[in-house]
């Protein structure tokens, strides 16, 4: 009983620290709030390779401010990794980057020396670029929270969450039926042709794990994507009789 009431008392004072007043952050080039309170991230692993979310630290006060990260794991399958950058937004490193066996602790605080603290001037940003590595056919959900901390490391400021969906089948199996994408790389369109099956239902996800599109093909289909950013998008398949599997196109303008 006594050590439910510590922590309880613990969490209280964790999230009494927290003020969003000064702070806001953003997923890169999106302009809504995820600061405390917002609500989480929440994005679809698109393999079980590690992949990398970039959000954007605002420093809204009117002084200059050094800020740490620190990352609790809420929720997190076995097995599962994670690393983390953080710097400057003008840090053409994409600044200092942490492994997850340096992060093998939660929670875990980014160093506080000098070689890594920088100057936050008001209204400029910090990027903070956490990285998910999913064990490989172990399906689950991550929780993950990224506080921003103070410079001696002591006093949680503002957070954001982030969760991440994976499930282990949307990986890239051996095909039960034939597939092909023309061309690939792709500009103003790519052709998506399958035989071996009726129809499959599919949905395009972005590099974050986002849909962007979900369509049906039945022998082939001609997708437009002169209004896509140039990058990596995995195309997910599902079939009445078959597994699920997904393919990668490039799209470069």
């Amino acid at each position: 009983m006594t050590k439910i009431f510590y922590l309880l008392i613990v969490s209280f004072l964790m999230g009494s620290a927290i003020a969003q007043d000064n702070i806001v952050i953003y997923l890169d080039g999106q302009t809504t709030d995820l600061s405390s309170g917002a609500g989480p991230y929440s994005v679809l692993a698109p393999s079980a390779a590690a992949f990398d979310v970039t959000f954007n630290v605002y420093n809204n006060a009117a002084n200059t401010q050094k800020w740490r990260i620190t990352r609790s794991h809420i929720a997190l399958p076995a097995g599962w990794a994670d690393g983390l950058c953080w710097g400057h937004s003008t840090d053409p490193f994409g600044g200092s980057c942490y492994s997850s066996t340096q992060m093998n602790s939660s929670p875990w605080t980014s160093p506080g020396g000098a070689a890594v603290l920088f100057d936050l001037l008001p209204g400029e940003y910090g990027k903070m670029k956490p990285d998910f590595n999913p064990a490989d056919g172990i399906s689950g959900t991550g929780h993950y929270r990224y506080y921003i901390t103070n410079a001696s490391g002591t006093t949680y400021l503002d957070s954001v969450d982030v969760i991440v969906d994976y499930v282990a089948d949307v990986k890239p199996l051996k095909d039960p039926v034939t597939v092909t994408l023309v061309p690939n790389p792709a500009d103003d369109y790519i052709n998506i042709t399958v035989s071996g099956a009726e129809s499959f239902q599919f949905k395009i996800l972005d590099a974050m794990g986002s849909t962007i599109m979900r369509d049906q093909v039945s022998a082939t289909k001609k997708i437009n994507t002169s209004e896509f950013k140039s990058g990596v998008y995995f195309i997910s398949f599902e079939g009445q009789s078959t597994k699920p599997f997904t393919r990668k196109v490039i799209i470069r303008h």
